[in-house]
C-alpha cells in the first residue's frame, strides 16, 4: 500500500492532491512560504518543490541544441530558464522546517545525485521523478535505494521506458510506487489529456495511477477520478499575475480549493457496483407502481380488472403479478385504496 507520511493513497481513498510549486516562487523564498501556507489552507495534501540548480540540469551554452525554440519558454537557453526557475538548495531546509511547523507535507523532485543527498538529509517522506528523468535509470536507482515512496510521471515515455523505470525501482528498493499519467505539454490542450490511458497503465502495471495535469481548469482532473486516478498533481501559484515560468498553466488558491472539493465529490460518487439499493431510496417507493384495490370488497369476492389497478405508490404487489391474481378470491374485507398483498388472497 502506498502511504506518504500518515496519508494512505489508493483507489479506495479520496484523491491525494499535490500542489506543485515548481518555479512559482519567482525567486522569493517568502513567496514560496506563502504558497505553502495557501496550499495547506486550501486543502492540498502535499506541496512539492523541485531540487536542482542550472548547473545540475545543463551547461551554459547558446548553441541551438540548448535553446528552446517553441512554447512558453521560446528563445530561452536551457541554462537561463533553469537559472530563473530553480529553487536554491540553501532554501530547502527553511522550506522543509516551515512546512513541518504548519503540518504540511512537503517533498521534492530531485534531478541528480546531489539533490537526492540533500533531500535525504532533510528526511523527505517521498520522491517524485519528473517525466524527462524517467529514462535516467541511474538516478532512479539511487532514489529507489532510499526505500521511500516514489511517484513517477510518464510524459513522453514509451511502454518500454515505463517498464524499465518500474523494474529499476523494484530491483533496487521495492518501494511503494505510483505512476502519474502525464502529457508533457505546457499547457496541455484538453483534447490531448487522453485520460483513458489511466485505465491502460493500471491494467498493464498493476499499480496505483495518478494524473500529473497540465491542462487549464479542473475538468480533466475531476474526470480522471472516474478512470481510477488516486492522486492528482497540478502546478500551483499564489497568483498568475506573478508572471513566473509556470504561471500560465498553474492553478490559484480558489482553483485548488475547487479541485480538492470536486475531486473528492467525484470519488464519493463512484460508490460501488453492488445491486443492493441504498436505504435512502426507500421513501421513493411511493413513485413506483404496484397493485391496489380500487373498490370496497367483501371476503370471498373475486378479483377482476374492475376492482384492482396498477398505480402509484409502490407498496402493493408488483405489477408483474397482475394477471396471476385475476380470478382469485380475497379472504377478508378490504377498502378502496388498500395495497394488494398475498395475505389478502385465498391461496
Amino acid at each position: 500500500m502506498l502511504k506518504i507520511k500518515d496519508r494512505k493513497i489508493g483507489y479506495e481513498y479520496p484523491p491525494y492532491i499535490v500542489a506543485e510549486l515548481s518555479a512559482n516562487h519567482n525567486g522569493s523564498i517568502h513567496k514560496a512560504m506563502e504558497a505553502i501556507k495557501l496550499a495547506k489552507e486550501n486543502g492540498a495534501d502535499a506541496i512539492k518543490i523541485q531540487t536542482y540548480t542550472p548547473d545540475t540540469m545543463t551547461i551554459d551554452c547558446d548553441k541551438s541544441d540548448f535553446k528552446i525554440h517553441k512554447g512558453l519558454w521560446k528563445n530561452y537557453t536551457m541554462y537561463d530558464l533553469y537559472k530563473w526557475a530553480h529553487t536554491p538548495f540553501e532554501w530547502h531546509k527553511e522550506l522543509f522546517n516551515y512546512s513541518k511547523e504548519i503540518d504540511m507535507c512537503i517533498f521534492s523532485t530531485p534531478f541528480d545525485e546531489s539533490a537526492v543527498e540533500l533531500l535525504e538529509k532533510l528526511e523527505t517522506p517521498a520522491y517524485k521523478i519528473a517525466s524527462p528523468e524517467i529514462t535516467d535509470l541511474i538516478l532512479i536507482k539511487q532514489i529507489s535505494q532510499t526505500k521511500k515512496p516514489i511517484l513517477i510521471s510518464t510524459g513522453m515515455a514509451s511502454k518500454k521506458e515505463i517498464s524499465e523505470a518500474v523494474e529499476t525501482v523494484y530491483k533496487e528498493g521495492n518501494n511503494p510506487l505510483l505512476l502519474f499519467h502525464c502529457i508533457s505539454c505546457y499547457p496541455t490542450p484538453i483534447e490531448y489529456a487522453n485520460l483513458k490511458k489511466i485505465l491502460k497503465l493500471k491494467q498493464e502495471f498493476n499499480l496505483d495511477i495518478g494524473l500529473s495535469d497540465h491542462t487549464l481548469g479542473n475538468t480533466a482532473a475531476i474526470t480522471s477520478v472516474a478512470f481510477g486516478a488516486s492522486a492528482i498533481e497540478k502546478h500551483f501559484t499564489v497568483s498568475r499575475k506573478d508572471n513566473t515560468p509556470d504561471s500560465d498553466f498553474s492553478m490559484e488558491p480558489d482553483d485548488l480549493l475547487n479541485l480538492v472539493k470536486e475531486t473528492k465529490n467525484a470519488w464519493l460518487s463512484l460508490g460501488n457496483d453492488s445491486y443492493e439499493r441504498p436505504k435512502e431510496e426507500e421513501e421513493n417507493k411511493i413513485f413506483r407502481r404496484s397493485i391496489y384495490f380500487t373498490k370496497d370488497l367483501k371476503s370471498g369476492d373475486v378479483i377482476n380488472k374492475n376492482n384492482i389497478k396498477r398505480i402509484r405508490p409502490g407498496f402493493g404487489l408488483e405489477p408483474k403479478y397482475y394477471e396471476e391474481i385475476i380470478g382469485k378470491k380475497i379472504n377478508k374485507d378490504v377498502l378502496r385504496g388498500t395495497p394488494v398483498s398475498w395475505n389478502l388472497i385465498e391461496r
